[in-house]
């Protein structure tokens, strides 16, 4: 069951320098489902390893559009299955409720999500 439709506000803990925090939002659609790849905008194409997990942040998946954290949370709570990185938007997605917080996987000490509705 899909989650209430909230409105995103600024929350005041994103704001950098007077700005809202910004992230890279990459929306795949098909016929019947919708994906999103978010990602703090310092992240794109570095690779984080820790033992044996590696998470590689690969501008052909997570570079798209660069939008304010409230709208890529918007386009999260529409998806089917979301993948995020980063402190920023994974801190905002908790702070919606959009995840729990012991679904985030922490890759060289950097938070990690997958969503997936059913």
């Amino acid at each position: 069951m899909r989650s209430l439709r909230r409105t995103v506000l600024h929350p005041p803990s994103l704001r950098k320098c007077g700005a809202v925090a910004e992230v890279f939002l990459r929306v795949f659609k098909d016929p019947e489902h919708t994906l999103v790849a978010a990602c703090d905008t310092n992240l794109l194409g570095k690779t984080f390893k820790d033992g044996k997990l590696k998470l590689e942040v690969k501008s052909d998946f997570y570079k798209g559009a660069r939008v304010t954290v409230p709208e890529a949370l918007r386009a999260i709570d529409e998806a089917d299955i979301a993948n995020l990185v980063g402190s920023d938007i994974v801190a905002a997605a908790v702070k919606e409720e959009l995840i729990d917080p012991s679904a985030i996987v922490h890759i060289a000490g950097v938070p990690h999500v997958q969503i997936v509705r059913m």
